[in-house]
């Protein structure tokens, strides 16, 4: 081999680990993106056991109000508080007027969140329009990191990785450590038991549906700092959601982080190598995990 083609070779392997590396922390993005949606679907669906379709629009309708926020006060953390507050505060309502006296009956309840998720769509459409709109990023966080091997990365991803792995740290020692958590847990085995020892657990499940509601919300707007906010994205964020909670484990937080990094890194190298089925390598990593493992990568197995 010639000087000449040896450094051409060794050119061209640089490239491909850069593009390799490139991916990966695009992937890693993508979940943590996804991860901080289904964190709230994890507290919902997969520890309380309740059926919602409308997280989607939860996260969509925070995501709007995180626009709206930003646009008029120029303040991004202001905008992701609203969000979060005003996802939260419509989740406990709707909770308490529209699916406490129902929890148990699981059709039910997806057939209520259902016709609210395609109301809630129809007036953000009506109120946005089909355009795509996007949260403004602080001009602090318009910049680039340098990074070994990889070059410049902007930061605002960088972060929002960040975000979410201290997201996750928190719902894990909420529900795992601490006694609150306990009650939870508790609760969902045996509610009548848990509510004998005088704890109102009607309460306490109403307050983890508003928190994964406002978890959602939060969502929309670190989401939508990344991504266009456009009506018919509910629909992909509940699916996405789904398959993180499932193929995680239902109720386990670090299930769903591995599952939310091991979607985005299978949705990016397939959209970068195998672009026509992307979507199917993206469901097959579900259904090769539930195949393996019913109970999901970090679920119990059921006796």
């Amino acid at each position: 081999m010639s000087k000449h083609e040896f450094q051409y070779s060794k050119r061209c392997k640089a490239g491909e680990m850069t593009q390799f590396l490139l991916i990966t922390f695009n992937g890693l993005t993508l979940g943590a993106v996804y991860f901080l949606v289904a964190s709230g679907l994890t507290l919902i669906f997969g520890l309380m056991r309740v059926i919602t379709m409308a997280h989607g629009t939860s996260y969509l309708l925070g995501g709007y109000i995180g626009y709206v926020v930003v646009r008029e006060t120029g303040n991004w953390i202001l905008g992701a508080l609203a969000a979060s507050v005003g996802v939260g505060l419509l989740g406990l309502l709707i909770h308490q007027l529209l699916i406490r006296k129902f929890q148990d009956d699981d059709m039910r309840v997806a057939l209520i969140t259902l016709g609210l998720s395609l109301i809630g769509t129809d007036l953000m459409l009506a109120a946005f329009g089909g355009t795509a709109t996007q949260v403004a990023i602080p001009k602090a966080l318009q910049i680039g990191v340098e990074l070994p091997l990889l070059g410049t990365y902007p930061l605002i991803r960088i972060l929002l990785l960040l975000i979410a792995i201290g997201v996750g740290f928190g719902l894990w020692f909420f529900v795992n450590k601490t006694r609150y958590g306990a009650v939870v847990r508790a609760g969902v085995d045996d509610s009548q038991m848990t509510a004998a020892t005088g704890i109102n657990i009607k309460v306490v499940f109403a307050a983890i549906f508003a928190f994964g509601s406002a978890l959602a919300g939060f969502a929309g707007v670190a989401g939508g700092s990344l991504f266009p906010l456009m009506p018919g994205q509910d629909g992909t964020y509940l699916l996405f959601s789904l398959v993180v909670v499932i193929a995680g484990g239902m109720g386990s937080i670090a299930g769903a982080a591995i599952g939310a990094g091991l979607v985005g890194l299978v949705s990016q190298f397939s959209l970068v190598y195998f672009p026509t089925y992307a979507l199917v390598f993206t469901f097959a990593l579900m259904v090769i995990v539930l195949a393996v493992r019913p109970q999901g990568l970090m679920g119990k197995a059921t006796v």
